[in-house]
């Protein structure tokens, strides 16, 4: 997340609204919650959840249950230079938030706050964090400092220790409904069959379609989309496929077949997914799996592991629809 340069005023997506519509009820009664556990899907906006929430916390006037924009409080924060505001994410190069940067910010939450009320955390994702530096933030979740807020974002709950998850107060966040997310892409791409097929690629991760908007990259994560639809139809090898998509770092390839199944198993109808679903979902357990191990330092051959889980896609058995977006 890059905390600079940001808007004056940072809101909420439109399919979060009832959610945000909770908490700012929680936050008017003096009863927000000291660590918030927000959860679910890749490309639902989690962290842009989390940062209109750390901005609206850090906001002396908040106006029309945002922040105002214009305080010194959102002066700082747009600019990425608020005393009171710390996000913790992995560092360049690392899928990990390692024990310093844990220890740091422990350190963060029990210093008085220097520009308003409040002091606020971000850790995200915070299934990224190992184990040490899990048990590192222990104590600020247990005996938590004066007007310290803490929000942890995860795309996998049971990637965040019992430990953690028991502490807070936990947000599940959903994908949204289609039409909400056709109509927020339509804003930006000015053209419903456009979002349309972007929201498909995505499997109705709306952030995910946005990003292949704006980086161009539909045309590629189509063409791989079909390559894991040709290992499911029979009309392709894993060996071969493995090769074909050798530029596919290991952690892009497990979202990539994360999607990709996830996409599959929405398509079945009931009398399928009773047959065929649970083999599905056994893979999805596995592509987790294997995604929690990596971030705990794993590093499997990445050639080896494209081809064991493109074997365990070929024998799923599921209906193999065209990869092709709708046009």
């Amino acid at each position: 997340m890059n905390l600079e340069g940001l808007p004056a005023v940072s809101a909420p997506l439109p399919w979060q609204a009832e959610v945000w519509q909770r908490l700012g009820q929680q936050l008017e009664a003096g009863r927000f919650p000291h660590a918030l556990l927000l959860a679910g899907s890749p490309g639902t906006g989690k962290s842009r959840l989390a940062l209109a929430l750390a901005r609206l916390l850090l906001c002396h006037k908040p106006s029309a249950g945002h922040n105002c924009g214009q305080c010194q409080g959102c002066e700082l924060s747009r600019s990425g230079a608020h005393g009171d505001f710390l996000w913790l994410q992995p560092g360049e190069k690392s899928r990990v938030v390692k024990i310093d940067q844990v220890r740091e910010a422990v350190d963060f939450a029990h210093w008085t706050a220097g520009f308003g009320e409040r002091k606020v955390l971000v850790i995200a994702p915070a299934n990224a964090m190992n184990t040490n530096a899990a048990n590192a933030l222990l104590k600020s979740l247990e005996e938590p400092a004066a007007n310290t807020h803490i929000l942890l974002v995860c795309e996998r709950l049971h990637g965040v220790p019992a430990t953690i998850r028991s502490r807070c107060q936990i947000l599940r966040l959903p994908l949204p409904p289609q039409a909400q997310a056709l109509d927020w892409l339509d804003s930006l791409t000015g053209e419903r069959s456009v979002s349309a097929r972007l929201l498909a690629l995505a499997a109705g991760a709306p952030l995910h379609a946005e990003g292949y908007y704006r980086d161009a990259s539909a045309e590629a994560r189509e063409a791989q989309a079909a390559a894991l639809a040709a290992v499911l139809s029979g009309q392709a090898t894993p060996v071969d496929t493995a090769a074909a998509l050798a530029d596919v770092d290991s952690e892009a390839f497990l979202a990539l077949m994360t999607e990709f199944i996830e996409g599959r198993i929405r398509q079945l109808s009931r009398g399928q997914l009773a047959v065929q679903g649970p083999a599905g979902f056994a893979l999805l357990d596995e592509l987790r799996r294997i995604q929690r191990a990596m971030e705990g330092g794993s590093n499997p051959n990445a050639a080896l592991l494209k081809e064991s889980l493109l074997e365990q896609l070929r024998r799923l058995g599921m209906p193999s629809a065209s990869a092709k977006m709708p046009a």
